[in-house]
C-alpha cells in the first residue's frame, strides 16, 4: 500500500459514545516520498554515529543509567509529574511529603527500563514483554489498580470523562487482535519496510490502540527504545524520545490527531525521524561533553590527591556517574571507610569544585555533582 492511500480507520458507535477503530496495519508499505527517504536517511546516519561513538566511552553503562533516569521523569513529566531528575537520585526520605508520589513513579520507570532492556536476552520483542514492563510501571503507585500488566477489559478515553473525551480508543473486546496485528508488523521480515518506519508506525498505532487502561503513554514512548534496542540498532540504550516529545508536546499530539482524523501518516513520520535524528545527535553531543568532563577531572582534580587517597577518589568519581546525588552516609558505604573520611574527602571534591551541597542544612546533607548533571536536564 502507497503511504498516500492510508486510510487511519473509522469511528464506531457505541451506547452514547464513538469509539475509534484504528485501521491493521501488518500488510505492506511502499514508502517512495522523498522528504521521509531523506531524513530516514539522516536518522539513520546518526544512529550509527551514536552507536560508533558509544562504543569509545569507558564504563558506559554507567552513563546509561543517566539516559534511563533522565528518561524516565521526562516521560513522566508528559504524563504531569513533578519530579525532576535531580529528584530521581534522592532518597524517598529526602523529599517532602507532596513529592513522594510522583517520585514512586519515576522509580518504577527506571525499574521498568532497565528490566525490559535485561529482559531482550531472554524474550524478543514482543506483547508478553509489554505487558511485564507495564506491570512494573504501575506497582505501588497511581494506577496500581488498573489491571497492570493486562490489556484492558473496558473501554478507556482521554479526556475529562467518556462522553466529553477528546479521543476514545477501540473498544476493549477489540484490543487483543489490534495488538496481534501491532506485534506481527514489527516482527515481519517479508514486506521490508525500514525499521525505523516500523516503530513510528506501531508507536503511533500502540497510542491509538490504547491497551491498557494506564501508563499507555509512558509506555508507548519506552517501546521505542526497545525496540531499536531489540533490532540492534542501538548497542547500548542511549536514546529515548520522552525529551523531543516533553518539547514539542503539543506537535506531538497534534501529529497523532492528525493521522486519526485526516489519515496524515506522513506528517507523523517526519516528526518522529527528525526526533530520532535530533535526539541521537543531542546524545553524541553530550558524550562528548562528558568526555571532556572527565578529562578536567583525571588530569586537574585528582592529581590533587595524595596516592594513599587516590583509589577512594577514583571510586567516589566513577560512582558519582551512575548516582550524581550522594550523601555521607552513601560515600561512606561505598568506600568501605569511617564518616570522616568519607566527609573529608567530600570536602576535597567541593572545593575542586566537583561537588555542591544542595540543602544548606548541617546534618543529612546532600552533595550533586552539577556540572555532570547540567547534561542531562530537560
Amino acid at each position: 500500500m502507497n503511504l498516500s492511500d492510508y486510510n487511519a480507520g473509522h469511528y464506531e458507535t457505541q451506547y452514547e459514545y464513538k469509539s475509534f477503530l484504528p485501521s491493521k496495519i501488518f500488510h505492506p508499505w511502499v514508502i517512495a516520498d522523498p522528504e521521509i527517504q531523506e531524513i530516514l536517511g539522516r536518522a539513520d546516519r546518526a544512529l550509527g554515529e551514536l552507536n560508533a561513538f558509544s562504543q569509545l566511552i569507558p564504563d558506559i553503562d554507567f552513563f546509561i543509567m543517566m539516559y534511563v533516569a533522565k528518561e524516565a521523569t521526562q516521560s513522566s513529566k508528559i504524563e504531569g509529574t513533578q519530579t525532576n531528575i535531580e529528584d530521581a537520585f534522592k532518597e524517598i526520605d529526602d523529599l517532602s511529603p507532596e513529592k513522594r508520589d510522583d517520585w514512586g513513579e519515576v522509580q518504577n520507570y527506571i525499574q521498568a527500563i532497565n528490566h525490559a532492556i535485561a529482559e531482550l536476552t531472554n524474550l524478543p520483542f514482543s506483547n508478553r514483554l509489554l505487558k511485564e514492563t507495564h506491570r512494573i510501571l504501575l506497582q505501588d503507585v497511581r494506577g496500581e489498580h488498573k489491571q497492570p500488566g493486562e490489556f484492558r477489559n473496558s473501554q478507556n478515553w482521554i479526556g475529562v470523562s467518556l462522553k466529553n473525551a477528546v479521543y476514545v480508543p477501540p473498544h476493549h473486546e477489540l484490543v487483543v487482535d489490534l495488538m496481534s496485528d501491532m506485534e506481527k508488523f514489527l516482527h515481519d521480515a517479508d514486506y521490508k519496510v525500514p525499521p525505523l518506519i516500523k516503530i513510528a508506525i506501531a508507536h503511533y498505532q500502540f497510542e491509538t490502540i490504547h491497551p491498557f487502561l494506564d501508563g499507555n503513554g509512558r509506555l508507548g514512548r519506552l517501546m521505542i527504545s526497545l525496540y531499536l534496542a531489540s533490532e540492534k540498532l542501538l548497542l547500548k540504550p542511549a536514546l529515548y524520545l520522552s525529551d523531543y516529545f516533553e518539547r514539542h508536546k503539543t506537535a506531538y499530539v497534534d501529529h497523532l490527531m492528525a493521522v486519526r482524523e485526516g489519515h496524515h501518516m506522513r506528517g507523523w513520520l517526519i516528526f518522529f525521524l527528525y526526533g530520532i535524528e535530533e535526539t541521537a545527535r543531542s546524545s553524541i553531543d553530550v558524550f562528548k561533553k562528558i568526555l571532556l568532563l572527565k578529562s578536567h577531572i583525571e588530569q586537574e582534580v585528582l592529581p590533587h590527591f595524595s596516592y594513599r587517597r587516590q583509589d577512594k577518589a577514583r571510586l567516589l568519581i566513577r560512582q558519582l556517574y551512575c548516582q550524581p546525588v550522594m550523601d555521607i552516609k552513601a560515600v561512606t558505604k561505598l568506600l568501605e571507610t569511617t564518616p570522616n573520611t568519607a566527609g573529608s574527602l567530600v570536602s576535597d571534591f567541593i572545593k575542586y569544585g566537583v561537588l555542591t551541597e544542595i540543602t544548606g542544612q548541617q546534618r543529612n546533607r546532600l552533595f550533586l555533582f552539577k556540572d555532570y548533571l547540567a547534561f542531562f536536564r530537560g
